[in-house]
């Protein structure tokens, strides 16, 4: 039986660090408002899909300095003016976006009370703490020594980022200064619109770089990376599946959370790209965005929020097409639409021929 709360300005419960007066029974157990001891009992859980997610987070573990970028350091060089802007500061913003998520997970993780969730989202905490250490080595290693301040500070210094990382944090920052139900929920379904939407223009960039033989090793990190935060899409969906049954909410607030969530990233992809990279315009970045927020809202059982037909489909299939795991037909995965089903890093730095 799920609970759902009624008072949605009550404060948010935090589980209990051991709890001996609790009942682990799986029939009793829920994501939230739960009863259990807090011990990590994983032979019996009632959430399996999560033990099996956690499996292939912890089979995808990597290690960014052992992955070869030094090609990437002449190609740098190679790179036009607009191109050198955009690989710099979607580097800082997919900086900002790990580092918040680092921070914020926790918080959430708090109020769980299935434990086989939270072994999820403690391996997801790891995994972005990773993401910011790829993208420091990266930095210290592929752009210029005078320049790695510049872009370590890019979002102080450009005022369309520094907007774009205001907005997302301040969603997470009001659960934290009014840690109450209501709060919690936006802050849920604002997580889900980090890991499945704002990511992966990012990614398309540096695809569309290797695509043109150009910083394949930064590529080949992203691919990495891609893979993690399509775990964690998919760790989202489920919980968020279940938050939709749990906390009362708008459908027509999370609609919004969507549109507002599909402008932003629209501007600031527009902002840091636009029409000045082969094979990226404006119109591209809009429809792949509109796609995206469209395949998200359908895994959570909501309709697409945009009906126009090009929005049904990307406008990058070409960028998609290279293995997931093996190079075996039975496991090739769309990256942008989490229908991951294993991950082997071995398999994940076998280079570009296959775009």
């Amino acid at each position: 039986m799920v609970f759902t709360p009624t008072n949605l300005s009550e404060r948010m419960p935090i589980t209990p660090i051991f709890n001996p007066n609790g009942d682990d029974r799986i029939e009793n157990r829920t994501m939230w408002f739960g009863n259990i001891t807090n011990l990590m009992q994983l032979n019996d859980v009632r959430y399996t899909w999560a033990v099996g997610l956690y499996k292939q987070m912890r089979e995808n573990f990597w290690i960014p300095e052992r992955l070869d970028i030094t090609q990437d350091v002449t190609d740098y060089w190679n790179l036009t003016e607009d191109e050198r802007y955009a690989f710099e500061g979607i580097l800082s913003y997919l900086t900002f976006l790990d580092s918040v998520q680092t921070c914020n997970i926790p918080h959430l993780k708090a109020s769980v009370t299935a434990p086989e969730i939270s072994l999820c989202m403690a391996e997801q905490i790891s995994q972005e703490g990773m993401h910011n250490q790829a993208y420091q080595y990266m930095i210290e290693t592929i752009i210029p020594l005078e320049r790695r301040s510049e872009v370590y500070d890019f979002w102080r210094t450009d005022k369309v980022l520094k907007a774009r990382c205001e907005f997302i944090a301040g969603l997470y920052q009001k659960y934290i200064n009014q840690p109450n139900i209501d709060n919690y929920f936006t802050a849920l379904m604002a997580d889900y619109l980090l890991e499945g939407l704002y990511f992966y223009n990012g990614f398309i960039y540096f695809y569309n770089l290797a695509s043109r033989m150009l910083m394949p090793g930064s590529a080949d990190i992203f691919k990495m990376i891609n893979r993690d935060e399509l775990s964690h899409v998919r760790l989202y969906q489920k919980i968020i599946a279940e938050a939709m049954q749990t906390f009362p909410h708008s459908v027509d607030k999370v609609y919004e959370m969507f549109d507002t969530a599909v402008h932003h990233e629209c501007r600031w992809t527009n902002h840091i790209v636009g029409d000045n990279i082969l094979g990226i315009t404006e119109s591209s970045t809009e429809q792949y965005t509109k796609y995206l927020a469209n395949i998200r809202l359908k895994a959570i059982g909501l309709k697409p929020l945009y009906a126009d037909e090009k929005y049904q489909k990307s406008p990058y299939s070409h960028l998609e097409r290279f293995s997931d795991t093996k190079k075996d037909a039975h496991t090739k995965a769309n990256f942008f639409e989490a229908t991951v089903t294993s991950y082997v890093m071995s398999s994940g730095v076998t280079g570009w021929d296959e775009i």
